[in-house]
């Protein structure tokens, strides 16, 4: 089994990992891995490659990087890789040109149990909208974005104190194993694939740009407790402090009849901080102020006084 792996961030290297490690003993061959191109970042704006760019050349595998999936100069190269199979794990949209390229198909890995969360950050939804489980699909992909028929699909649960960040972690080693099993099974013929139910697709995950990040202090404490863990430690809950902006990446909460106005704080200037609520406080553990580096509450306030 010939595969072209197609990926760019962290969350898909371990899944790459798991068919290079794994694939001698299943007789799998990476023909070539296709990520995006390098990009500046930093301070000194040096150009930086991608998490399966830099796995890939440690493995010394074959790396494509194109800027139009459409090229013909490209399609010819992936054509030339004679590969029975793409594996897809946070890539981009692809052309139907590329994805009916391989005789056996190509099947993505998505972080949710489609067609649930269908979209750029099923992770961080499902935590935001209080789901008490979530889990991994594979299937073959379609024209239609996270439409196509399902392979497999694992399950986990999301914990009480489940960030982004941790359920991220558990969702890319579920998601290495669940694409190693199911390039096997493709590979020994041994799949029942299945049509989503379109009429479940309900809830959406569309990407999260900064101004979604705000918080509104009119919500319940749970709804505001599960906006700042679906969005810790990435893209961070917000608020403003004294016309500062603070993002908030961890907070307890506190169930409290209170007079006061949603968003009022109240602080001993020592030990802690806690925003009003309609139904009681969010308390602020770990936070970053605007122009500051990420502290927890008693560095914070060793060294901002705050107006009580």
């Amino acid at each position: 089994m010939k595969i072209v792996f197609m990926g760019t961030p962290g969350f898909a290297v371990a899944a790459l990992q798991k068919l290079v490690e794994n694939g001698k003993a299943s007789n799998i061959e990476i023909a070539g891995v296709i990520t995006s191109v390098d990009k500046p970042a930093g301070r000194g704006r040096k150009l930086q490659k991608s998490a399966v760019k830099q796995y890939a050349e440690s493995q010394n595998l074959k790396v494509l990087q194109p800027t139009n999936l459409k090229n013909e100069t490209f399609l010819a190269e992936l054509k030339s890789l004679q590969a029975d199979l793409f594996v897809v794990v946070a890539f981009r949209m692809l052309p139907a040109v590329v994805f009916e390229m391989p005789p056996k198909g190509t099947f993505n890995l998505h972080a949710s149990l489609l067609p649930k969360y269908r979209g750029a950050a099923p992770i961080n939804w499902a935590i935001i909208n209080g789901e008490k489980e979530t889990g991994v699909t594979t299937f073959f992909i379609e024209q239609q974005i996270d439409t196509g028929k399902i392979i497999h699909q694992q399950k986990v649960a999301i914990e009480s104190n489940e960030t982004a960040g941790t359920l991220h972690d558990k969702l890319m080693e579920l998601g290495a194993n669940l694409i190693f099993k199911t390039v096997n099974d493709i590979a020994n013929e041994n799949i029942t694939i299945t049509e989503q139910d379109h009429s479940q697709a309900t809830q959406k995950a569309p990407k999260i740009f900064k101004d979604d990040c705000k918080i509104d202090w009119n919500n319940s404490t749970q709804k505001i407790d599960q906006f700042i863990r679906g969005l810790s430690p990435y893209p961070a809950a917000f608020t403003f402090l004294n016309e500062l902006q603070l993002k908030i990446y961890e907070a307890e909460t506190e169930i409290e009849n209170h007079g006061l106005e949603s968003g009022k704080y109240l602080s001993d200037n020592k030990s802690y901080l806690k925003f009003a609520t309609k139904n009681g406080f969010i308390v602020v553990k770990q936070l970053q102020l605007q122009g500051k580096k990420q502290m927890d509450i008693k560095a914070f306030l060793n060294g901002y006084q705050l107006e009580v």
